[in-house]
């Protein structure tokens, strides 16, 4: 597996978690504090969060199929993008993982 495949992922998953977190913060405006703007802002992010949501899941279910997980290790992944903060923490998991994986399988530098 590439590093690249592990790099677009994590990305993914922190503009994922960053647009839920505001997406959730615009709703608490708009419903609880009847803030002015709310509405619109929180229009825009969850089509924002929608659209991007959806590479996401791209980006994770590519990971996992060239990482080979079981399927219920890739539904978790994939829903992570839903939930408040989730995705970072899984993430960090995965990444510590994977590192682990990309840098056994990369073949050693001779030094000159």
């Amino acid at each position: 597996m590439k590093k690249s495949v592990l790099t677009r992922y994590r990305v993914m998953a922190y503009v994922t978690g960053v647009l839920l977190i505001l997406l959730c913060l615009g709703m608490i405006g708009k419903y609880l504090l009847d803030m002015n703007g709310a509405d619109d802002f929180t229009r825009v992010v969850s089509i924002a969060h929608g659209w991007l949501y959806v590479i996401y899941l791209v980006f994770a279910f590519d990971l996992g199929a060239k990482a080979k997980w079981p399927v219920k290790k890739q539904l978790w992944v994939l829903i992570a993008g839903t939930i408040p903060t989730a995705a970072f923490f899984v993430e960090r998991k995965v990444s510590q993982e994977l590192d682990r994986k990309v840098a056994q399988a990369a073949p050693a530098t001779a030094e000159a």
